[in-house]
C-alpha cells in the first residue's frame, strides 16, 4: 500500500536534486516514483508498468541523477527512447532535475546533425538518451563510449517493439558492460516484453501502479458511430463544438489524413498545429514547443505524438482514425488524464472499427460509452461560445522549468577548445571572483570557439560585471548573457 506521507526529502538524495525538485514543481512523489526511485538507488533491475502521464519518466530520472559520478568524463547512464520527441522530453527532464548538480545530458537521434551530436558526445557527458537508430549509428563510428555505461533505460518498451526495433535493442546491448542496472518501462507488458525481460534483466523488482492494464479512472471515455459515408470532418467539428475544451489533440492514422484535416480546421478558422513524420526534425520540435507553451489550442497528429508529448491540462483527445492495436489507443488517451488530473477520450468508429474497438473493449474495467453525434440543432447555439474561445489570443504558458531558471544566467564566453580553454580554467577563474564558490557554477559546456556557463544562485549579474575586465585564461574575453536556448 501507498504511504501517503512519503516526501522526495525522505529518499537519501543530494540537496541540489532536492532543490531542483522543489522549484520544478515536484510537491509529493507519484505513486510510481515512490516505488521506483528507492529500488534503482538499491541497485535493482526493474520492470515497470505504469501508464502514460504516471511521472515514470522522473521515477527513473532521480536516482539517476543521484547515482551519477560527476568526476566520470564517459556517459554512465543510456537511456532509449522510440521517438524524437520523447527524447527531447527525457532528455530536458533529467538535466531539469541534475541541473543544480551539473549533470550533462545529450539527446540524439535522426534528422539531426550527427556531426553535432559527435562534438556533443567528445565533451564531458554523464547520459545520452536517444532512439535506436541514431544510437548504433554513434557505436559504430565509434562516436559514442560506452564503456562505463552503469545503468541501461528501455523506455515505451512496448511501443519500440511494435516499431521493430528489438534487434536494435539487442545489438545496442552487445556493446554494454555485462555489469549494469537495467530498467525497463512499459504502459503494456505483452508476451515479447516479457521474452526481452527475461533475456536481459537480472532478477527483476516488478513495479506496477495499475491494478490493471487500462483502469484509467480519471479519463472519461466515448464513442461515436459513423456510417462509411459520413463526413468524418463534419463529424470531428460537432464534436469540438460540443466538447469545447482548451487543448485537445486529435489522432489520424496517415500522415496524408493530418494534413487533411489540418487544413479542415485552419479552414474552419480554428487555430491548430500538425506533427507526423514526413516534416522536418526541426519543424516537428517547433510545433510542439509552441503547443506546449500554448500558443494554439489544438494538436492534429499521426501516432508519433502519442509518445512524447508531456503538455499540461490537454482536456481532450479525439481519435478521428481509431488505431489498430490497443497499445496505441492506451498511450493516445494517455495524453490526457495526466498526473491525477481529468480528462476526455473520445473515439470516432467506422464499421471497419470494430474488431480493433473490441480488442481495446477488454482491456478495460468499465465499458466505454456510446454517445450520439450531435445534430445540426445541437451545435448551433454553441458555435459562437466555441469559435470565441478559440479565436481568443491564447494565454501562453509559463514552462516548468520557469522557478529553476529563474536564479540561472547563462554566460557566453569568446573562447573555446580552439584556444585550449577547459573547465578546470573557468571554474579556476570563477572561483577567484568575491562572493562566488563552486556550488554557483552550473553546467559548463565547452564548444570549439564558445564556452557557455550557467551561473547559479542568483549570481549571474555579479559574474558578468567582474568578467568584463577579468582574465580568463591569461586574457579578457567577450563575456556576454547567453538569452538564446543553445544545445546541452
Amino acid at each position: 500500500m501507498t504511504n501517503t506521507n512519503v516526501q522526495f526529502s525522505d529518499f537519501p538524495l543530494d540537496k541540489e536534486i532536492l532543490k531542483a525538485l522543489d522549484l520544478l514543481g515536484y510537491k509529493k512523489p507519484a505513486k510510481v516514483q515512490e516505488e521506483l526511485i528507492p529500488l534503482i538507488l538499491r541497485g535493482k533491475d526493474c520492470i515497470v508498468k505504469s501508464k502514460t502521464g504516471s511521472g515514470k519518466t522522473a521515477a527513473f530520472a532521480i536516482p539517476l541523477c543521484q547515482l551519477i559520478d560527476w568526476d566520470e568524463n564517459k556517459p554512465q547512464a543510456l537511456v532509449l527512447t522510440p521517438t524524437r520527441e520523447l527524447a527531447v522530453q527525457v532528455q530536458e527532464e533529467i538535466f531539469n532535475i541534475g541541473r543544480l548538480k551539473r549533470i550533462k545530458v545529450a539527446s540524439v537521434f535522426g534528422k539531426s546533425s550527427f556531426r553535432h551530436q559527435e562534438k556533443e558526445l567528445k565533451q564531458k557527458t554523464h547520459v545520452v538518451v536517444g532512439t535506436p537508430g541514431r544510437i548504433i549509428d554513434h557505436l559504430d563510428r565509434e562516436t559514442l563510449d560506452v564503456s562505463m555505461i552503469k545503468y541501461l533505460v528501455i523506455d515505451e518498451a512496448d511501443e519500440m517493439l511494435d516499431m521493430g526495433f528489438i534487434e536494435q535493442i539487442e545489438d545496442i546491448i552487445s556493446f554494454l558492460p555485462d555489469n549494469r542496472i537495467n530498467i525497463l518501462l512499459s504502459a503494456t507488458v505483452s508476451e515479447e516484453v516479457r521474452e526481452l525481460c527475461d533475456a536481459y534483466l537480472n532478477n527483476p523488482e516488478y513495479v506496477e501502479t495499475e491494478e490493471k492494464a487500462g483502469n484509467i479512472g480519471i479519463i472519461k471515455q466515448v464513442y461515436y458511430k459513423t456510417d462509411e459515408d459520413d463526413d468524418k470532418n463534419d463529424v470531428l467539428l460537432k464534436i469540438l463544438i460540443k466538447e469545447n475544451p482548451d487543448t485537445g489533440i486529435i489522432f489520424c492514422g496517415m500522415r496524408a489524413k493530418v494534413e487533411d484535416v489540418y487544413a479542415f480546421l485552419k479552414k474552419e478558422g480554428i487555430p491548430c498545429g500538425k506533427i507526423h513524420g514526413d516534416l522536418e526534425q526541426d519543424d516537428r520540435l517547433k510545433v510542439m514547443r509552441n503547443f506546449k507553451k500554448g500558443k494554439f489550442p489544438f494538436l492534429v497528429a499521426t501516432d508519433v505524438a502519442a509518445r512524447g508529448i508531456d503538455v499540461d491540462n490537454i482536456s481532450l483527445v479525439i481519435n478521428y482514425d481509431f488505431p489498430r492495436d490497443k497499445e496505441s489507443y492506451v498511450h493516445r488517451i494517455g495524453r490526457t488524464g495526466r498526473i491525477g488530473k481529468d480528462g476526455k477520450a473520445v473515439s470516432i468508429l467506422t464499421s471497419g472499427d470494430q474488431k480493433y474497438f473490441k480488442q481495446v473493449q477488454k482491456i478495460f474495467t468499465e465499458e466505454l460509452q456510446e454517445e450520439s453525434i450531435p445534430t445540426i440543432e445541437e451545435v448551433e447555439g454553441l458555435k459562437t461560445g466555441f469559435f470565441e474561445k478559440a479565436s481568443r489570443k491564447p494565454e501562453v504558458k509559463e514552462s516548468k522549468d520557469k522557478n529553476l531558471v529563474k536564479n540561472i544566467m547563462k554566460i557566453h564566453i569568446n573562447a573555446g577548445k580552439k584556444t585550449k580553454m577547459r573547465a578546470v580554467d573557468v571554474v579556476g577563474t570563477l572561483c577567484n571572483i568575491e562572493g562566488i564558490t563552486a556550488e554557483d557554477i552550473g553546467v559548463i559546456n565547452i564548444l570549439d570557439v564558445s564556452t557557455f556557463v550557467e551561473i547559479l544562485n542568483g549570481k549571474g549579474e555579479h559574474v558578468l560585471k567582474v568578467l568584463q575586465t577579468k582574465p580568463v585564461k591569461g586574457r579578457i574575453r567577450k563575456v556576454k548573457e547567453e538569452k538564446e536556448e543553445e544545445g546541452r
